[in-house]
């Protein structure tokens, strides 16, 4: 293996530190091409379909990606907006608004944002940290709940760029935040906030993504994570079990996934006549297609369809001051005891 070459060491040179918000991925473009590329690049992950590479890749490229993109392009159609993808906007926005976060308390540190699958890159993104400066380095996967198929496959990738390195920044990662206190706040502030709006309703679907319903056995920690937040959000905003419902979304293929499934749950309650129903997605950070598209666009329409009478969607967290006050704080924590040229007494953040 050969490593990449490195600049000279200069010992005068002023040793930074960084965090780097990495986000699910992205196609470049609405477009079927664009739309292939992305799924090509996300289907081929082990992580993320665990099955044979053997059985899985003819099927992925003799069937999946001969027909899905197009499908899937129209999907990110309906979302795009004059920014771009949705997810990246939210996601730079985040590590922009992150930095000044960090700023205002006296922390200087370097903040870039990342996707696993798509541009910008993971591994181009550590290259730019690295050409700043930055010797220390903090992983934060926009991911709540703990998954191999999300957060694991984000430490894959730091490995595999790691692995290609001459001189290695020290490195840390954040592997779950799902009941951290103030993320928790945030989604119940987004949900209040929402209801002193728009008034409150009879039931609360919690959706989560799903994940094959095996991955249980196999001792994957996101299906009991997701039930937490689940709880510990129903408890912050004082509902009793009556109130709201935990289903999982976005099931892929004809394994059985984590249940109960979103769609066939929101289409039983417009058959018994729940009056009005919100959905709220909390595993996701920022909105992205699975939220506007699948849950805004179909799973609205299938309600309505089975009877429902009024649906209502809540947004994700996006840039909620709650939101990012508490992902400061979240970072700070996992920053301690490196560097980050904070003031002396500089004020440290308060979760939200």
């Amino acid at each position: 293996m050969r490593f990449q070459a490195e600049p000279a060491v200069d010992a005068g040179q002023p040793q930074r530190t960084g965090v780097l918000l990495v986000n699910l991925g992205t196609p470049d473009s609405p477009t079927a091409a664009a739309t292939r590329r992305y799924l090509a690049e996300f289907l081929s992950d082990p992580r993320v379909v665990e099955i044979p590479r053997a059985a899985w890749l003819p099927i992925l490229h003799g069937l999946i990606l001969r027909t899905r993109p197009a499908q899937s392009a129209a999907k990110y159609a309906k979302v795009w907006t004059k920014e771009g993808s949705p997810l990246a906007v939210w996601t730079a926005r985040q590590a922009a608004l992150l930095r000044g976060y960090l700023g205002e308390r006296g922390h200087q540190v370097i903040v870039r944002d990342a996707m696993r699958y798509g541009r910008p890159s993971l591994a181009s993104q550590l290259d730019v940290l690295k050409a700043e400066g930055c010797t220390r380095l903090l992983v934060l996967p926009l991911y709540p709940q703990y998954s191999a198929s999300t957060t694991a496959s984000v430490v894959d990738a730091v490995g595999a760029w790691a692995a290609r390195q001459r001189r290695l920044p020290e490195l840390r990662f954040v592997g779950e935040f799902h009941d951290d206190s103030g993320y928790i706040e945030a989604l119940a502030r987004r949900i209040r906030g929402y209801w002193q709006d728009n008034g409150r309703p009879d039931k609360l679907v919690m959706s989560f993504h799903g994940v094959p319903a095996r991955t249980i056995q196999l001792g994957d920690p996101y299906h009991a994570q997701c039930r937490q937040t689940a709880h510990l959000l129903a408890a912050r905003l004082g509902l009793d079990d009556g109130q709201w419902l935990l289903t999982f979304q976005s099931r892929f293929g004809r394994a059985r996934w984590l249940e109960p499934y979103t769609q066939p749950t929101l289409e039983r309650l417009a058959r018994e006549g729940v009056g009005r129903v919100d959905v709220v997605c909390p595993g996701f950070i920022s909105d992205c297609l699975e939220t506007l598209e699948e849950i805004d666009m179909e799973v609205r329409q299938a309600f309505e369809a089975a009877g429902g009478r009024e649906y209502h969607y809540i947004p994700c967290l996006n840039d909620q001051p709650a939101w990012m006050a508490a992902l400061a704080g979240l970072a700070l924590r996992h920053l301690q005891g490196w560097p980050t040229g904070a003031a002396p007494g500089a004020r440290q953040p308060i979760s939200a």
